[in-house]
């Protein structure tokens, strides 16, 4: 097995965001220390995570060496984020090379906000192209690796921001999430991953767009408090009136829960060594307290289904409007078989997306009523372990990658036609040692819930680190 670590005794060390927030206040680094650390390890690893889309690195080694500081909590704390939101001078390319790069103008709603914080960005982080497959697995851009064994897949769409998350490389970086895109990485690479409720983080233009606003805007972290952090940060730059604000989480909650345990997705029954992770995690829940509950998966079959033409109709209007939205050198010969596999499923069913797309909102209403009895609905983020690079190759057939996709990931896309928020946390191992996370869900708002009872799992279980 082999296990790539970004980690070093360097300004970073082995310190979460916060730790490096509190070491910046105390004067034991600075933030050239902190960029130069984190250019250093992005070298180091790259090469073999395949991580990185686009390079800033004199960008924010400019951006370090102010005279002045920027402003606030994070200021100087290095990131990353993903290539599917505008930053302003530097390109967005959604995972693909089918069209020539260009810089932005400006950036995007997004980008500003993320920014406020004081994060400084070394760049921007690869995806599956436009984020429709879990594994990013480009046939000329290659293969994200999973730093915990690089025979195997990242998770994706948020794939290079979680493998430089978990090596080491920097201690957050932004993911989004519009079919569980934040909690599969998370899962795979061992690391926090909060799918927040919708309209928490803003989005660009272009995803605001959607008839159902599935994506949501996140982060990537390897500690509890560094998530609940920057969701207290966040919220000081942006704040949805229609929501409960999170507020300022710093540990376990008092109230014992409710929460129920399934471990079918709608697509089928988990592997053994996942369900029984699953299993322990509940008995984990039961011995702090909580009240566990197992239960049928509620969401109807057609689910699936629907949500995969709403996801193909996506592709549709990607490939459709190309030369429109990408400039007249954009070549649809250049993009993989899933998303030419997805429009043509789009083109082919588009009479029944109206009707799907009224689905995937009524679903709310099943996951509302679940929440009159439970706090919370614990279960895997995926139904398998990572698999090998390889096994969602996007120069198959488009049935079979389609059909393994749906087989792996059939548990994350609820909360996106929901809106309700869900948190991966890496509960769990392998026995190849891979990472294994446990997903808890809740009903829209209900972040502050999942972050308390996050801290009290961490801290009944702490995670394995990479670096150990």
């Amino acid at each position: 097995m082999t296990r790539i670590s970004a980690f070093a005794d360097d300004a970073l060390g082995d310190r979460d965001a916060v730790g490096i927030v509190e070491a910046l206040e105390h004067g034991q680094v600075s933030r050239p220390e902190l960029v130069e650390a984190a250019i250093a390890r992005t070298e180091a690893v790259n090469p073999t995570l395949n991580g990185m889309a686009y390079e800033a690195f004199d960008r924010a080694r400019a951006r370090a060496a102010a005279p002045r500081p920027y402003g606030g909590y994070f200021d100087g704390v290095p990131t990353f984020i993903k290539d599917n939101v505008a930053v302003g001078d530097m390109p967005t390319m959604q995972g693909t090379d089918a069209w020539d790069p260009r810089p932005e103008v400006a950036h995007g709603d997004f980008a500003r906000a993320y920014l406020a914080t004081g994060l400084v960005t070394l760049g921007k982080t690869r995806l599956s192209e436009f984020g429709f497959s879990a594994s990013a697995e480009h046939p000329r851009l290659g293969a994200v690796r999973n730093p915990w064994h690089t025979d195997h897949t990242a998770g994706a769409s948020s794939s290079g921001s979680g493998a430089f998350v978990a090596a080491g490389v920097v201690p957050i970086a932004h993911a989004n999430d519009g079919g569980g895109s934040i909690r599969i990485p998370a899962s795979c690479n061992g690391l926090v991953g909060l799918k927040p409720s919708r309209g928490r983080l803003p989005l660009d233009r272009d995803v605001r767009r959607m008839p159902l606003r599935i994506v949501a805007n996140g982060v990537l972290t390897r500690s509890v408090r560094d998530t609940a952090a920057f969701y207290r940060e966040m919220e000081r730059v942006y704040r949805n009136p229609d929501l409960p604000p999170i507020g300022d989480v710093t540990g376990p909650g008092r109230n014992r829960l409710r929460i129920a345990v399934c471990t079918h997705s709608i697509a089928r029954e988990a592997s053994p060594e996942v369900r029984e992770v699953t299993m322990k995690s509940a008995a984990l829940l039961e011995e702090l307290g909580h009240h566990v509950t197992p239960i049928d998966n509620p969401i109807p079959d057609q689910f699936m289904g629907d949500f995969l033409l709403y996801w193909s109709f996506l592709s549709f209007a990607l490939v459709r409007g190309g030369r429109r939205t990408f400039g007249a050198g954009f070549d649809r010969g250049r993009l993989d078989n899933l998303t030419l596999g997805l429009e043509a499923h789009a083109a082919r069913n588009l009479h029944r997306l109206p009707l799907a797309t009224a689905r995937l909102a009524r679903t709310r209403r099943i996951t509302a009523a679940l929440a009159r009895d439970y706090d919370v609905v614990l279960t895997p983020t995926l139904a398998d372990a990572p698999p090998r690079i390889g096994h969602l190759d996007p120069t198959a057939d488009y049935r079979q990658i389609i059909e393994r996709l749906v087989d792996w990931v059939a548990f994350t896309p609820l909360q996106n036609a929901t809106g309700d928020p869900a948190i991966s946390l890496p509960l769990g191992e392998s026995e190849d040692g891979l990472p294994i996370g446990m997903m808890f869900a809740s009903t829209v708002g209900q972040e502050s819930r999942l972050l308390e009872l996050a801290y009290e799992l961490e801290q009944a279980q702490p995670w394995r680190r990479i670096q150990d």
